[in-house]
């Protein structure tokens, strides 16, 4: 997977001049990163500590950047980094959140060091911004309005990443049926075991369940405006993220399981599989933040019932 929700967001929040960048990025040539989590901050973002500040140089107005970022994914081949910075408002606000286009190469840009990760090898740097200015044609949708960029940002990767772990837990069933079929010990086949099979019938009928859920919602993502699906669908986004995250990693374990040793080794692809999908149930959102989401809106502390009561206490 890839940033590739750039296209969209560059769509509908980007200047005629930044969405000139869209046909390179449909061809993979002009990569762009993410810069929202911080060092200190993962996901209390609205409390990120980088700046930035309206500075004129050279006659031309444009902001100032002060700050650090992590896990910024793809940095060494991105053109074009979007920064998250507070322009306005105090920690936890919502509001006073800017998105900034700032290229990748920019003076004061620098790569601090790339993160040593469960899945290597890896492209997840630490970067810092040290006085890096930007034209004020660089902000990217509103000022003060970037948290909808980010959210927009990550609807469409969390949807986007629960696809790809159903994938791959529907491939590591398979493969594990396929081979308890085929591996004979004691002269039987190893399918013929109830501690074989029941495994795996919960983990395909998971798998069923499941891929409902996300065509469903994709489709209905599909069906309306981004923002929209921000307001009426964020439940159902991270109900198929979480699942779908956690299911990949019990799908892989199980699949090393049946094969054993030779599950276990890497002439299998699941210990890849495992490495390269246990980081999704931490990024574009740790399942706790996403079941705490599914939460906040199943009892009415957030989302569409939330407003309901609200426009139904004003007189």
């Amino acid at each position: 997977m890839g940033n590739h929700p750039f296209v969209m967001i560059l769509r509908d929040f980007g200047t005629p001049g930044q969405q000139r960048l869209v046909d390179g990025m449909t061809e993979v040539s002009v990569p762009i990163s993410f810069g929202l989590t911080e060092p200190g901050h993962g996901s209390d973002a609205t409390h990120m500590d980088t700046r930035a500040v309206p500075e004129s140089r050279d006659g031309r107005r444009g902001w100032r950047i002060d700050g650090e970022k992590m896990w910024t994914t793809g940095m060494h081949v991105s053109r074009h980094c979007v920064v998250f910075a507070r322009t306005a408002g105090t920690d936890g606000d919502a509001k006073g959140i800017t998105a900034f286009l700032v290229a990748s190469r920019a003076d004061g840009v620098v790569i601090e060091e790339y993160l040593w990760t469960f899945n290597m090898p890896t492209d997840h740097p630490r970067v810092s911004f040290r006085g890096v200015w930007v034209p004020e044609d660089a902000v990217l949708g509103p000022v003060g309005g970037g948290l909808a960029v980010a959210q927009h940002f990550v609807h469409e990767n969390r949807i986007r990443q629960a696809a790809s772990s159903l994938g791959a837990a529907d491939y590591c069933v398979r493969e594990s049926v396929r081979y308890a079929r085929e591996r004979k010990p004691f002269g039987e086949e190893l399918a013929r075991n109830q501690g074989i099979q029941f495994p795996l019938v919960e983990l395909a009928t998971q798998v069923e369940m499941l891929r409902l859920l996300i065509r469903k919602t994709a489709h209905e993502m599909d069906s309306m405006p981004k923002p929209d699906a921000a307001r009426r669908l964020s439940d159902k986004v991270s109900m198929c993220n979480y699942w779908a995250n956690r299911l990949c990693c019990e799908a892989a374990d199980r699949a090393m399981q049946v094969h054993g040793g030779i599950g276990y080794s890497r002439h299998k692809p699941f210990e890849h599989i495992y490495r390269h999908h246990r980081r999704d149930r931490i990024t574009e959102g740790s399942e706790e933040i996403q079941m705490r989401k599914v939460a906040a809106w199943l009892f009415g502390y957030a989302g569409p019932a939330c407003a309901a009561r609200s426009d139904a206490a004003t007189p």
